[in-house]
């Protein structure tokens, strides 16, 4: 059996899910829409760091003197991030922003810089910005020598892979003098913020993607510090408070591993009589496995994947295949609904209290202010009553 979650719900409500099946049924699948977007950021950061953390808040975006957008059409998936970008620019107009997007989407209007680049690119530019940072003398060497590993090979392969300005403006399908200015501008800017979203991590290569942005900054020290660092700013309301909760199927509880230590400890806090002992099936991978009869009984809730996971004639036949389809859902006529054996009616934002995690790992606290209409009820309750 598997569980399918979603950055809709609420931490306590992932975190519930994820101890029930993990402590309790004694299987990690459990996934979550949230694999769509965040799974390569998440993978970037530990490989740089050790630990999926985010060195950056949204005050830092307000401090720095350069933001360099990347992949992130942020005026309409992230529009109060936005407006306060917009204030930010109208209060110190000298604080520039680039847009590098193949697209010209409403983020472009605060632009100072729109680099159009050709898709599939982002590495070479990016890694071309890497070697004229070294050419020109502005590595933090203090910094790297304390606390970075691998860089004069990282900076040599960079070398190699955008070779000089005129290859990689060819390959990126831009303009010598927008790199040039870009890579200038960087170079010049100590308060940088590099903030990222979907178009670089639903990628074959997000995570390298996700790390490029972070070697530019690990390179110069531009990071822990007011006004610059490398933001991965997520695709759901929750999706950082999954993580939290280790709502990844190859992840446990507070950012912990399938190691010996970690299932130990874990499994001691949870009071688990049949802790998981391995990594479980990823989203793409649990609905193929549906689809062939491993998994025969599924819980969905708070999404919506029959609409929104790739390849959506596979995961309709996955969800057909199933015996068991139990969906639990504020809104009865999803795409996903049409499939579900057992329709479990869930109480929706404004109608919950809680927690959720947001970009910069603030947690904030809500309150509902209605009362659940109907048999509608709240996803931890559910959760709970079927544990019982």
């Amino acid at each position: 059996m598997a569980f399918y979650v979603s950055g809709q719900l609420l931490t306590e409500d992932y975190y519930l899910a994820n101890k029930l099946m993990k402590g309790y049924i004694g299987a990690a699948n459990i996934d979550t829409n949230s694999r769509l977007c965040m799974s390569s950021a998440v993978a970037a950061y530990k490989r740089a760091f050790g630990s999926d953390t985010v060195p950056v808040s949204y005050r830092d975006l307000e401090q720095a003197d350069l933001v360099v957008l990347i992949g992130s059409n942020t005026a309409w998936a992230h529009p109060v991030v936005f407006q306060r970008l917009i204030a930010a620019k109208e209060a110190r107009p000298e604080m520039r922003f680039v847009v590098i997007d193949p697209r010209r989407t409403a983020t472009c209007d605060i632009a100072d810089l729109h680099l159009p680049i050709a898709p599939g690119t982002d590495i070479l530019l990016l890694n071309g910005l890497l070697a004229h940072l070294a050419d020109r003398g502005r590595i933090d060497r203090s910094f790297v020598e304390a606390h970075v590993e691998g860089f004069d090979a990282t900076v040599e392969a960079a070398r190699h892979d955008s070779q000089d300005i005129e290859n990689i403006a060819q390959r990126c399908g831009l303009p010598v003098d927008d790199i040039q200015r870009f890579y200038d501008w960087f170079t010049a800017t100590k308060r940088s913020v590099s903030l990222w979203s979907q178009g670089l991590n639903q990628s074959a290569s997000g995570t390298d993607k996700g790390n490029a942005v972070i070697n530019l900054h690990l390179a110069t020290g531009r990071i822990g510090k007011p006004g610059m660092g490398p933001f991965s700013i997520t695709g759901q309301p929750n999706a950082m408070g999954g993580r939290e909760v280790g709502g990844l199927a190859n992840q446990l509880a507070a950012h912990q591993d399938f190691t010996p230590a970690d299932i130990d400890r874990v499994g001691r806090f949870w009071q688990a009589p049949n802790m998981a002992t391995e990594p479980g099936l990823k989203a793409v991978d649990l609905f193929e496995a549906m689809r062939d009869g491993r998994i025969k009984a599924v819980w969905i809730m708070a999404t919506n994947p029959a609409f929104s996971l790739p390849d959506s004639t596979t995961v309709r036949e996955a969800l057909d295949a199933c015996p068991l389809v139990v969906l639990s859902e504020c809104h009865g006529g999803t795409d996903t609904a049409r499939f579900a054996d057992v329709l479990l009616p869930a109480s929706t934002w404004g109608e919950r209290d809680g927690t959720v995690t947001n970009s910069e790992r603030c947690i904030s606290r809500q309150r509902g202010f209605l009362q659940p209409p109907g048999e509608a009820r709240h996803d931890w309750w559910t959760i709970t009553e079927v544990a019982r």
